[in-house]
């Protein structure tokens, strides 16, 4: 008698499109998942892989009817399946008119309450929508946070700061509350990753601040966000791992 075939596992990634979001997608797909992005941006051409771009969908994770429209869109991809993996990545982190760190006391209500939208409400926007399809796979939800959730950091804004200090909170929350659902619910907390966006002065953090005196990559974050929404972890649920050579031990 036949085996039945294990369903591929379908995981969706937001803010997919360069960086950390965009080595989780690769190591996704490396491992042969079937991979949806959500992004701002258009389907990336550096993606390898040509039958991305029908699984892309565009979406501003700044408007409320932007993330419906898109879970909807998702949704109707699936089908009867369900989701074996929410990743939420995106971020943003606007900057002072120099460039330099934005102040609490500096910041309007408007870009403040923009931050928290995209980086904080989204995620949870996300998860409301999206949470029949993950209790169907009984699926992992994966939350990117910073370091600078935790801890002041000389680049990372406070609107920011506030943010990922809510996103590490929310995954307590939801693993508390959809436990019994078999949906497992955690975060990572990136410190100093070698990104494109790195702000000017990120070496010397790293010689002062990181025990391991080295960049983190976005291939070792992805690997630890593949873990988290594996059956490797299935009994991991309400973590937070920091990944940054140490950061936060000072």
């Amino acid at each position: 008698m036949t085996e039945p075939m294990t369903p591929q596992p379908a995981v969706v990634v937001t803010g997919a499109s360069r960086g950390i979001g965009h080595a989780i997608v690769k190591e996704f797909h490396r491992l042969g998942w079937e991979v949806f992005t959500l992004a701002r941006t258009p389907f990336s051409n550096v993606c390898p892989w040509a039958e991305g771009i029908i699984k892309h969908i565009e979406v501003d994770l700044g408007d409320v009817a932007s993330i419906e429209a898109a879970c909807a869109a998702l949704l109707d991809r699936l089908g009867e399946r369900g989701l074996t993996a929410l990743v939420n990545n995106a971020g943003i982190s606007p900057k002072a008119a120099e460039g330099g760190r934005l102040s609490a006391m500096s910041t309007s209500l408007s870009v403040f309450g923009q931050v928290q939208m995209v980086n904080l409400m989204a995620p949870l926007m996300l998860t409301q929508n999206l949470l029949p399809a993950l209790t169907k796979s009984k699926g992992a939800i994966v939350n990117v946070t910073s370091i600078a959730g935790t801890q002041i950091h000389p680049f990372a804004g406070a609107a920011y700061a506030v943010s990922k200090a809510g996103l590490s909170a929310l995954p307590r929350e939801l693993a508390f509350e959809l436990a019994e659902s078999g949906v497992r619910v955690n975060a990572i907390s990136p410190g100093e990753i070698a990104t494109s966006i790195l702000s000017p002065g990120t070496a010397d953090v790293v010689e002062r601040q990181v025990p391991m005196k080295r960049l983190g990559s976005p291939e070792e974050v992805a690997e630890v966000v593949a873990f988290l929404c594996s059956h490797r972890s299935s009994y991991v649920n309400g973590a937070e791992i920091p990944i940054n050579g140490g950061q936060h031990l000072l």
